[in-house]
Formats: C-alpha cells, sequence, structure tokens
C-alpha cells in the first residue's frame, strides 16, 4: 500500500481515509479479503467504503466528496439516488418485495423492453448479466444443437466457467494473434471447458471467419459486446458488426450481443440500434435496473420458444422481483422522455470530457487516447488508438495507477485499472465537466515530473 495517494499530494490514506481503513482491517476478519466482489481489489490501496451518493456524488465515511464516473460500475444511468426511482421502490417496500409469482408492473416492463431493444422479440429476466448470458448460451446450443462458443480474446461475459476464459491473457500464454490460445482464468476452472470454446481476435474478421468455417459443424454461438468495454472501450472497425452477422447467418451460427454495459446506455436501443446490426439474442443488465439488481436476455420468438414451451427451462427465486421490476420500470420512463433526449445530454457532456482530456495531456506531452461514444469512454494511456487487445499491452500501466490516485485527492473518482471505463449519467452537469477537467489539468502538471 502506498503511503501517499499520489506522490505529488501532501496528504496520506491514513489521514484522509482513516475510517475506510478501519473499517476495512475490521471487515477483513469476516469478510474474505473485506471486499464482497474481487473487482473491488485494488493493489494501490486499501477499499473505500461509502455510506451514500447522490446525483453524481458520492460520500464516504471520512466525509470525503466525489464527482461518480464509476457509478456503481455502470448501473446508474440516472445517478445515484434518482427521485422516480426512489419512489417507485419506496412505494413498493409497503406492498411487498417477493411474492414468488407476477406483478403486473412485469407485463408493462417487457414490452418497453421489446419495444426499445430491436432483436428482442421475446424476453426474460435475470438477477444478473451473468446468469443471463448463461442462458443465452444454453438456449442458443439448444437452438442450433451445437455445443461450441466462439469469443473475443480480452471479452469478458460474466464469472462462469464455461465462458470466464481469455479475459485479460498474458502475452507469454496467449498464442497467436491469428490464432489465441483459449486461456483459463483462475484455478478451480474445469479444463474440459476449453474444448467448447473458440477464441478470436476483435476487429479482425477474415479471422473469424476462417475459424467459423473450419468450426460451422460445432460452433452454435457467437458472443460479441458490440463495443468492446473491459479491455478499454474499443469500438468495431467499420463494417465490423455488419460482416459478424453476415457470417454468422452463412455458418448457421446464433449471433448474440452482450449488452450489459452497452445496453440502456448508449441509447435505448443499446448499441444495436446504434450500429443498425441486428443480432439473433441479446443480453441486457447494467443500465436497466437504476441502480437494483435485474438483468435479462431476449431474441428472436423461434429461439426464446424454447423457453416458452418449456423445452429449455429458465429459473430464479429472485428473477423480476417486484423491486427490481418497479426500479426498472421507472428507470426505462425517465430514459424514454422526450424521446430519449436524455442521451443527447450524456453524450454531449461525455464528448466534452473526452475532448478536454485530450487537449491537457497534450499540452503537457503525456500520452493518452480517449476511445468511446460518449456516454462511456475510456483514458488509454497511450499515443495511438486501441483496436484490440493485444494493443493494451503497450498501455503506460504505472502512469495510469498515478493518475486515477492524483485523481481520488481531488475529489474525482475513476476506474482504477488502466482499461477501466468512465461513465456519465443524467445526473452529470457542465459544473462537474469543467471541476474534473481543472483536476486533470492540476494532476497533469504533477504527472509530468
Amino acid at each position: 500500500m502506498r503511503n501517499r495517494i499520489a506522490p505529488q499530494s501532501p496528504r496520506t490514506l491514513e489521514r484522509i481515509h482513516k475510517k475506510s481503513m478501519q473499517l476495512f482491517e475490521e471487515c477483513r476478519r469476516y469478510l474474505a479479503a473485506g471486499v464482497a466482489s474481487s473487482a473491488r481489489v485494488t493493489p494501490e490501496m486499501s477499499p473505500i467504503f461509502f455510506e451514500r451518493g447522490k446525483g453524481s456524488r458520492i460520500f464516504d465515511v471520512d466525509g470525503n466528496e466525489y464527482i461518480d464516473y464509476i457509478l456503481a460500475w455502470g448501473p446508474l444511468l440516472l445517478g445515484h439516488c434518482p427521485q422516480p426511482v426512489v419512489e417507485a421502490v419506496k412505494k413498493q417496500l409497503d406492498l411487498g418485495t417477493m411474492f414468488g409469482s407476477e406483478v403486473a408492473e412485469e407485463v408493462t416492463l417487457s414490452r418497453m423492453v421489446c419495444d426499445c431493444i430491436p432483436s428482442v422479440e421475446l424476453v426474460r429476466f435475470t438477477n444478473s448479466a451473468s446468469e443471463a448470458v448463461h442462458m443465452a448460451l444454453r438456449l442458443a446450443r439448444a437452438y442450433t444443437g451445437k455445443s461450441k462458443i466462439a469469443k473475443f480474446e480480452g471479452a469478458y461475459h460474466g464469472w462462469f466457467d464455461d465462458i470466464l476464459i481469455s479475459i485479460h491473457p498474458d502475452a507469454d500464454r496467449a498464442g497467436l494473434e491469428t490464432e489465441p490460445l483459449p486461456i483459463l482464468e483462475m484455478p478451480g476452472q474445469p479444463a474440459s471447458v476449453l474444448s467448447d470454446i473458440c477464441i478470436v481476435p476483435w476487429n479482425r474478421l477474415e479471422i473469424v471467419e476462417n475459424t467459423l468455417a473450419k468450426h460451422s459443424k460445432h460452433i452454435g454461438a457467437l458472443i460479441v459486446e458490440p463495443i468492446m468495454c473491459n479491455s478499454g472501450v474499443i469500438p468495431p472497425a467499420s463494417g465490423f458488426l455488419e460482416g459478424l452477422r453476415e457470417i454468422t447467418k452463412k455458418h448457421e451460427v446464433v449471433l448474440i450481443f452482450d449488452e450489459t454495459i452497452t445496453g440502456f446506455r448508449v441509447g435505448l436501443g443499446g448499441a444495436q440500434a446504434y450500429y443498425k446490426v441486428i443480432p439473433d439474442m441479446t443480453v441486457f443488465g447494467k443500465g436497466l435496473g437504476g441502480g437494483y439488481p435485474i438483468a435479462g436476455f431476449g431474441g428472436k420468438k423461434d429461439i426464446m420458444n424454447l423457453v416458452a414451451q418449456g423445452k429449455v427451462r429458465h429459473q430464479g427465486t429472485y428473477n423480476a422481483n417486484p423491486l427490481c421490476v418497479v426500479a426498472a420500470l421507472a428507470t426505462l420512463r425517465e430514459l424514454s422522455k422526450d424521446h430519449g433526449a436524455v442521451y443527447k445530454q450524456i453524450t454531449e457532456l461525455g464528448k466534452k470530457l473526452m475532448g478536454g482530456i485530450k487537449e491537457i495531456f497534450t499540452e503537457n506531452g503525456l500520452p493518452v487516447t480517449p476511445q468511446g461514444p460518449g456516454p462511456l469512454f475510456s483514458t488509454l494511456f497511450t499515443d495511438t488508438p486501441v483496436v484490440s487487445y493485444r494493443d493494451t499491452f503497450r498501455l503506460n500501466n504505472q502512469l495510469y495507477s498515478r493518475f486515477w490516485l492524483a485523481l481520488l485527492d481531488e475529489g474525482v473518482r475513476i476506474w482504477q485499472s488502466a482499461r477501466g471505463l468512465w461513465y456519465l449519467s443524467a445526473a452529470h452537469t457542465e459544473e462537474d465537466i469543467d471541476i474534473t477537467l481543472d483536476a486533470i489539468t492540476k494532476v497533469a502538471k504533477g504527472l509530468k515530473s
């Protein structure tokens, strides 16, 4: 653990995060690693304990206030504690939290999801996107009768054994870029799952086509983030998604868009509406619930009818529980107002922030490439665009570590990973962006030394 938040900072961790550090030391006596998700662990410092959030701001137990660009790792599209969502949940609390059956609001929510997402003719809800991915893959296998799945190197689709493969493989283990090796992410995953997965490189359409052609009798699905978001925000090359759509049809492979991150964030219709490429199935998650745990999967009727007819079962005690349903419904209603006008606001703020970061870093002779559509983007510490997972090997991780720690010291909270995202919300303002850019200006000057 560092003694200071950043080399140029006079304040120490012990001084400004004293209560957080005390809570962490107590918590780790009972909670493994002191956190409930491994994604919250960082080598630079112990985790911060937060007590409340409102709008674009989040407040820790030591009384520190931050402009929040993590937004609970993406779900808070409306910001912290949006009033319409809070009111809907409070009302439902008095009516009941679990019935083990359906509620009327589920009808409206299902209809709205089907109306929003072009590929979704029928939908099912889950508690997490990992579950939704699991069901989408099962359905694709059942529909095609083929067991193999193709996925992209560097893409994350949840933490289940059969898909937690080649997430961030080291260069010396990953094999050739033209023929990436499937690499297990951690101990405990059975090696047997490797026989049912093919790894392909992002933005290399000809290699994807060759792989699908070679294994066409065995590959049942190609799962893809339409914008790769877990290795930095890496957009698809021109014609790439269109090409995936064409070759999956050609080889009778179910095309699954994992829109856990992009769904409802880049627009009501997700990235598939943004790029006008319609998959066979879609997974969505973070943006739907306004901060409540609800996700889902959906697609063409001829695939989803396997669930409707009971041939492929989908179960879950907490699926579409009333609290999450009303939260999701309130969220979608807010996002839909004025034909989704909020997306223009979020996009413009995001692009202003991206442009400002680039300008500040250029003025200070520092490498950075902001990438993304605006509502989400990444600041990649390199001089040239990142177009595939292996391009991330050249990122200046040490410089990024100093950057996020120094920004935290200035009251701006961003992802700890050098591949990390910035998320904008409807609650962020022009003033937030100006304050953030002022903080970045100060930090950038310190990074030069």
